[in-house]
């Protein structure tokens, strides 16, 4: 019996919540989705959701385009009991980045590092560059073959998560690809990947370029006003693609306090060990080796003292020194 299997025969007659980290990126979409439609097809019913918001405008054209339903915390909340079943997909209990619900999390699907140590009655966390990797891998596994939207969703997923094939992606990344690929809509998917940036955004941009600042390979940028956390994460892919910058620390003030984002492209510097050392004592924050994510709520700011920008600055670089200092121990 393939793995899948378990959570198949876990999931048989409850009702079941498929939740993706507050700010559902089109990995977490697509292997939501793509989850949900394997218990589909086993006559298992499931409803996708989330607790933040879906801000990127990629991820909001992926819902428009293949049709996938999600529903916000406070549009079940009412609905949802104690003893309803949640899968955890691109996240984990406990993890800084979802939101507890009311339910039952016995199930989790990831492909970061174990955050904390659960007890879910079906796990399945191990590396690969995206989520849809383990979901296309279910497929494959019990001989089903996704339909076209399904496919051309979970190829996307994969893309866009490995930035093209460039970041973190492992050899079943690849594997994944060459199973979705004949099932695919080509056209779909590279309507997709072409018109994924507003005007707007522009101007965060700008504004990374102006405040740049290179301390040896860790490139850090600091933006004024607020970012939805997509825009965030490909603001500092941006700042990762220049020749000087191995590492990239991309912060965003915001009504809730100021996110960060972390790109790292050297084995050496782990990006969430790097931005759980840099937030210790003033904010939260973790990820996997080559992405991570942070926030200094607004309770904190004043743990920054009068000049934000330069302490966040100070405090990555004062990270960074440790973590190298500790590599060459």
């Amino acid at each position: 019996m393939c793995k899948i299997m378990e959570l198949i025969n876990l999931c048989k007659g409850a009702t079941v919540y498929i939740q993706t980290h507050n700010f559902p990126d089109p990995d977490a979409i697509a292997s939501a989705y793509g989850l949900q439609k394997i218990l589909e097809s086993m006559g298992i019913p499931s409803w996708l959701c989330y607790a933040g918001r879906i801000d990127k405008l990629s991820a909001m054209k992926m819902i428009e385009t293949f049709g996938i339903e999600m529903y916000s915390y406070d549009q079940l909340c009412e609905k949802m009991k104690e003893t309803d079943y949640i899968v955890c997909v691109d996240s984990q209990k406990n993890g800084g980045n979802i939101t507890d619900f009311i339910g039952n999390e016995v199930a989790c699907i990831d492909h970061h590092s174990v955050f904390a140590d659960t007890d879910y009655q079906y796990s399945d966390i191990r590396t690969t560059g995206a989520c849809a990797t383990i979901i296309a891998e279910y497929y494959e596994q019990l001989g089903l073959e996704p339909d076209i939207n399904t496919a051309t969703a979970l190829l996307y997923g994969i893309k866009m998560d490995t930035l093209q094939f460039t970041r973190g992606v492992t050899r079943q990344d690849i594997k994944m690809f060459a199973f979705l690929h004949p099932f695919c809509d080509q056209e779909k998917l590279s309507r997709m990947e072409h018109n994924s940036m507003e005007f707007a955004d522009l101007k965060a941009y700008g504004a990374a370029i102006d405040s740049i600042k290179v301390y040896g390979k860790e490139g850090i940028c600091f933006i004024p006003f607020s970012c939805p956390d997509g825009l965030i994460g490909a603001v500092s892919d941006f700042i990762l693609s220049l020749d000087e910058v191995d590492v990239a620390v991309v912060s965003s003030v915001r009504e809730d306090g100021i996110k960060i984002s972390v790109r790292s492209e050297t084995v050496e510097v782990h990006a969430g060990h790097l931005i759980r050392k840099a937030l210790e004592e003033v904010g939260d924050g973790g990820g996997h080796a080559h992405m991570a994510g942070g926030l200094i709520s607004k309770e904190k700011l004043h743990l920054l003292g009068q000049f934000q920008e330069h302490r966040v600055k100070s405090l990555f670089i004062e990270a960074l020194a440790c973590i190298s200092d500790h590599g060459k121990e």
